[in-house]
C-alpha cells in the first residue's frame, strides 16, 4: 500500500512534486503528523527523519515548470507520480491517493513537435481516492509533508537566484509581492509560462 500526495498544484513558478510513502507495519505514525498545510514549517521538518525512518520505503517524483508548460498540469501530475513510484525500493499493489481523482492515469495527448511523457506505468495499479486524505490517512499526510519539505527548500534555493520574486516565502504561489514582480520585471525560466501570468508593465 502506498499514500501518495502533491504539492506545488498551484503554484506558479517551480516545480510539481509528488510524495509516495509506503507502510508495511502496524506501528504509529511519528507523533505531530497531520495534514501539511496544517503544520509549521519547523513542524513539517521536525518530521522528515522519523518519516523516514517510519516508512518502508519512500520518494518523491517532479515535474519542471517547462515539462508543466508542454504537457499540461493533468498529465504532468501524472508524469510526477510515475516518477516518484518508479523510484521506491518496494512495488505497491494498491495506492491511496489524495483527492477525488487518479493522478497515476492521465490522456496523453500532446501536441506535435513537443516531448512526448514516458509511460505512465502505474496506470493500471488499483487506487483508492479520499478527499482530505492527508487529514484522514497517515500515509497520505507523510507523503504529503516530505514533498512539501523537498519543494519548499527547492523555492528557497531557487529565490537565491532570482529574489525578485519573494520565493523564500511564497514557494512560487501567487502572493501579491510575486505578482507584483511579474508586472515589474516579467516571467523567469521557472515559470509556467502556459499559465495566466500577470503581463509585465510597460513602464
Amino acid at each position: 500500500m502506498v499514500g501518495i500526495d502533491e504539492v506545488g498544484r498551484g503554484a506558479l513558478a517551480g516545480p510539481l512534486t509528488v510524495g509516495a510513502v509506503v507502510i508495511c507495519s502496524e506501528s504509529d505514525p511519528p507523533i505531530g503528523l497531520n495534514d501539511s498545510k496544517l503544520l509549521s514549517a519547523a513542524q513539517r521538518e521536525s518530521l522528515v527523519e522519523p518519516l523516514r525512518q517510519w516508512a518502508a520505503a519512500w520518494s518523491l517524483g517532479s515535474v519542471s515548470a517547462g515539462e508543466i508548460d508542454a504537457w499540461g498540469l493533468r498529465l504532468a501530475l501524472a508524469v510526477a507520480a510515475t516518477r516518484a513510484i518508479n523510484d521506491l525500493t518496494l512495488v505497491p499493489t494498491h495506492a491511496l491517493i489524495d483527492g477525488s481523482f487518479n493522478l497515476l492515469r492521465a490522456p496523453v495527448d500532446v501536441a506535435l513537435g513537443q516531448a512526448f511523457p514516458p509511460p505512465l506505468r502505474y496506470g493500471s495499479l488499483p487506487v483508492t481516492t479520499i478527499v482530505k486524505g492527508d487529514r484522514k490517512c497517515a500515509t497520505i499526510a507523510a507523503a504529503a509533508v516530505l514533498a512539501k519539505v523537498h519543494r519548499d527548500a527547492i523555492m528557497v534555493a531557487l529565490d537565491h537566484e532570482r529574489d525578485a520574486y519573494g520565493w523564500a516565502s511564497n514557494k512560487g504561489y501567487g502572493a501579491p509581492v510575486h505578482l507584483e514582480a511579474l508586472r515589474r520585471v516579467g516571467p523567469s525560466t521557472h515559470h509556467r509560462l502556459s499559465w495566466s501570468l500577470p503581463e509585465k508593465s510597460e513602464n
